[in-house]
């Protein structure tokens, strides 16, 4: 299919405008996502419709804790991805050649209501760079009232983001870092500035919860946790924080996460942010509780129970912003 968002230059070239690499391709060529390619003079899309994940998952698989609790969610992915971070933790889709089957975003919506989805969540790989397919199939979904949910590196210029957003309902943004030198060496690119934007404009949107996967001695300093909180909490004191544990993959094998360095994070990031939660842990506290009186309003064990009145705290009534 042919993409959108990017301009003709001379002699057959393109520049893709889709994501803030704006790769310069010359006919034949594929841009850095390898989801793009230049086609005599005019920029398509690879991977439209190329499904290589599909599972009904638990939406706080996502992670999203906040957004229907308890719900299952129809996730999907493709192939390829515009950054290349060291530690990938899905780089045999994002980064090698995994094979792929077509589904249409009409076939997807039917899957979705077949089993009771409350929507398509758009994750695995970088969803932004299905850019074409996620927005034909995301008006579909939203027509047939099902659900939209990106999992999210957040790397995309503003134009196609604000369009993208008209209908999708919840993100969880993966904030690889909050400097910019990690970006840079670990992840292969990427922009902190143009992720917060996304954050930004994700708060005035939809539904947000922000994710950083902790890799020792690289972003899991208290320091910079707790500027990467206080930023958060400037958006909003209620995002969900999710810290979780890296354990080696791909290209990068340094040893797991310490256990007390992460449970140092969220000590420091509860000190901005209302609901802060650790993954990728084994036996972490799953639980939402109320800020102020800590009543446990969502508990997560092999099942999700949901004590809430009226979308507040039933113990103390101050408000819980949680979607159900």
């Amino acid at each position: 299919m042919k993409a959108l968002y990017y301009e003709k230059l001379e002699d057959d070239c393109v520049k893709c405008q889709l994501c803030p690499r704006e790769c310069i391709l010359k006919p034949d060529q594929r841009g850095y996502c390898r989801a793009r390619e230049n086609r005599d003079g005019e920029l398509y899309s690879t991977i439209y419709a190329q499904i290589s994940a599909i599972a009904l998952d638990p939406i706080e698989k996502k992670p999203l804790y906040h957004f229907y609790p308890g719900s299952e969610i129809l996730s999907v992915g493709t192939v390829g991805c515009n950054l290349s971070c060291m530690f990938c933790q899905n780089w045999h889709i994002a980064h090698d050649k995994a094979p792929t089957r077509k589904v249409t975003g009409k076939e997807l919506v039917e899957l979705a209501l077949r089993y009771n989805s409350i929507g398509i969540a758009y994750t695995y790989s970088e969803p932004l760079i299905w850019y074409e397919y996620i927005l034909e199939t995301s008006k579909l979904a939203r027509e047939a009232g099902l659900k939209n949910v990106l999992v999210t590196n957040g790397f995309i210029n503003e134009e196609p983001l604000k369009e993208l957003l008209q209908y999708i309902d919840g993100i969880n943004l993966d904030v690889k870092a909050f400097h910019r030198k990690f970006y840079k060496e670990i992840c292969g690119g990427g922009d902190l500035e143009v992720i917060k934007k996304t954050a930004v404009l994700t708060v005035e949107n939809c539904h947000l919860e922000v994710t950083t996967l902790l890799v020792p001695g690289l972003n899991d300093d208290p320091e910079e946790i707790e500027k990467l909180s206080k930023w958060l909490a400037s958006l909003s004191p209620d995002i969900p924080f999710h810290l979780s544990r890296y354990f080696p993959q791909y290209k990068m094998d340094l040893p797991p996460t310490d256990v007390e360095s992460m449970l140092e994070a969220k000590k420091v990031a509860e000190k901005y942010l209302n609901y802060v939660y650790l993954g990728n842990l084994t036996n972490a506290d799953r639980n939402t509780y109320c800020y102020q009186c800590h009543y446990p309003v969502v508990k997560r064990s092999w099942q999700v129970d949901v004590d809430l009145k009226d979308g507040h705290c039933p113990r103390c009534g101050v408000n819980i912003p949680i979607i159900l």
